[in-house]
């Protein structure tokens, strides 16, 4: 029986010929018959993609076959075997799209002038140290935030990446300027970018949490900081790290507890939204 899993993985460092490596990812991908979408850029790559067990495995030894890619870490989570629609390997400016690709500098060793990486376990140990002070800054879109977040996280009012620069620019922040603050996003690349931007504004004692949500919840699931459920971009929606997982989204429609997004039209007019099943059941069969 195939078992279907999905590997999360980016890297930031130069590749020269973006093309070259759409092409041979493109290639790599569907030979294995994966689905998924991968953005490369000449700052790095940018990945989810998802089969069966067997064929991920294939795919991740050829992608860490590649020099610039030989160390990129790899999150693993459990599909459920239709997970995306296609398979999509794009080539854009940015693979996590802030708008500034001009202001964003690699190397080798990553995004220059990032914050400093902290495991879940140094995340501990620095609210340990400096407690309240500690500041959990959210670097994904608000939605995501609604259903899942740290606790007493600030959570800025962008509906999409690019929102961020503005925000930030905004002086809506300046009062953390001199706080340590901790960025997160799911699986670790748009806070590398966002910390970064973070220091080019004056933010002080900037750190991010290294390998995201993910990383930490497979470390505490949850018996540390994090509260509900996690979303993710793909079939699943959302993942729970535990049965005991907090659930803070309700729903649209009648204000039940639910961590549930489906399309469908709300007030706002938006398709994305946080509905329970007794309001809007999955089809049939689905």
């Amino acid at each position: 029986m195939a078992v279907p899993k999905i590997v999360l993985f980016y890297a930031f460092t130069p590749l020269p010929d973006p093309e070259a490596i759409r092409l041979w990812q493109h290639t790599l991908a569907s030979s294995l018959g994966l689905t998924g979408r991968i953005l490369i850029s000449e700052h790095g790559i940018n990945g989810t993609v998802g089969g069966d067990i067997a064929a991920v495995k294939k795919y991740v030894r050829g992608l860490r076959g590649y020099a610039a890619f030989k160390s990129i870490d790899v999150k693993w989570s459990d599909g459920t075997g239709n997970d995306f629609p296609r398979l999509s390997v794009k080539v854009r400016p940015e693979i996590v799209t802030f708008g500034v690709p001009g202001e964003v500098k690699v190397d080798d060793h990553g995004v220059i002038g990032g914050g400093t990486p902290l495991s879940p376990r140094a995340v501990h140990e620095l609210v340990s140290e400096r407690g309240d002070e500690v500041v959990f800054f959210d670097g994904r879109n608000r939605f995501e935030a609604e259903i899942g977040r740290f606790r007493d996280a600030v959570v800025p009012d962008v509906e999409t990446t690019r929102d961020f620069v503005a925000e930030l620019d905004s002086g809506r922040y300046d009062h953390l300027k001199s706080r340590p603050v901790v960025t997160y996003c799911t699986g670790g690349v748009r806070c590398e970018v966002l910390s970064a931007l973070m220091r080019n504004r004056g933010f002080e004692e900037v750190y991010q949490l290294d390998g995201g949500i993910v990383r930490y919840g497979e470390t505490f699931g949850d018996d540390g900081l994090w509260e509900g459920s996690l979303y993710v971009f793909d079939g699943r929606m959302n993942v729970e790290f535990s049965p005991a997982a907090t659930v803070l989204g309700r729903c649209t429609e009648c204000g039940t507890p639910t961590s549930r997004y489906r399309n469908h039209p709300d007030l706002d007019g938006r398709d994305l939204t946080l509905v329970c099943e007794g309001c809007v059941p999955d089809p049939v069969g689905s």
